[in-house]
């Protein structure tokens, strides 16, 4: 297993490589990772549809709709991909001057666009292939209830929601980044992610599919049927910007940047300044 500061060198490297990408290749490998997070918000909203809807049931689908959520990490790091919110411990190569600032923004800007392509497709292919129709559209139902949910939030809690998020899973990270093997890593991962799931805090990423698979999903009539009411006034295209990503993401990089990224930063890797010798120290005194 790699030690904490063992895990600090090792990122230094790993986050230089990513600045490095082909901006081709940054969209491509942002696609995936947005798809794969996505796959794992498809799961984590079908499972507890599985389970009659009631007050004791609806605790128990939260907590298996969490346990199946860290499925996406897991397929971030070990099938390679680029996931925005992984990728602000970016700083770490900054801060030890090894990477640019303008090349991490770079890899945020063109990263986060391919992650969210990534989420609508998955969204689309969902809604569209009628994925959502299981368990008599308790699926559907639970999407759009989810979506109307994320925009509602106001900007300060939806910000400190996503801090806590992004804390929580550049932890995942860094705790997959200590083990040596496939298994170590998904168990590392494991715990953060269900944690952050289970909490309720803010993913961008994870939202990016959440909140247009409700916006699909709201548009098909037999979906609607399913959720049983009229949906929020508020879930709209501009609101899943306004209302969820920008404070959400502005939150994800403060969680993960500063509370992980700049945090171990400056307990593992920032050099200890000597204080320079005082003039004339050492020199014997003239008697």
């Amino acid at each position: 297993m790699n030690s904490p500061k063992e895990i600090a060198q090792n990122y230094i490297a790993t986050g230089v490589a990513k600045t490095k990408l082909p901006i081709p290749k940054m969209l491509a490998l942002g696609i995936l990772a947005g798809m794969f997070i996505a796959l794992a918000g498809v799961g984590s909203t079908i499972a507890p549809a599985t389970i009659a809807t009631g007050s004791t049931t609806a605790s128990l689908g939260k907590l298996i709709g969490a346990a199946v959520f860290p499925a996406g990490l897991a397929m971030v790091l070990l099938a390679g991909s680029e996931l925005f919110t992984g990728n602000c411990l970016i700083i770490i190569p900054v801060l030890e001057k090894q990477a640019k600032v303008e090349d991490m923004l770079k890899n945020w800007f063109f990263v986060y666009i391919g992650n969210f392509i990534g989420g609508l497709l998955v969204a689309a292919l969902t809604v569209y292939g009628g994925t959502y129709s299981l368990f008599g559209g308790a699926a559907a139902a639970a999407a759009i209830r989810t979506a109307a949910a994320k925009v509602e939030m106001p900007f300060v809690e939806a910000m400190f929601r996503g801090i806590l998020c992004n804390f929580l899973v550049c932890i995942g990270v860094w705790l997959a980044f200590a083990a040596k093997d496939v298994v170590g890593k998904v168990a590392g991962l494991f715990f953060p992610i269900m944690l952050f799931v289970l909490c309720g805090f803010e993913h961008s990423v994870a939202n990016m599919y959440y909140i247009p698979t409700g916006l699909f999903a709201s548009s098909i009539p037999k979906y609607l049927d399913a959720y049983g009411g009229a949906v929020s006034e508020k879930l709209t295209w501009g609101a899943l910007f306004t209302r969820n990503l920008i404070p959400v993401t502005l939150g994800n990089i403060i969680g993960g940047m500063i509370l992980v990224g700049i945090a171990y930063w400056y307990i593992y890797l920032r050099e200890t300044q000597k204080p320079a010798p005082a003039r004339g120290a050492g020199r014997k005194k003239r008697k």
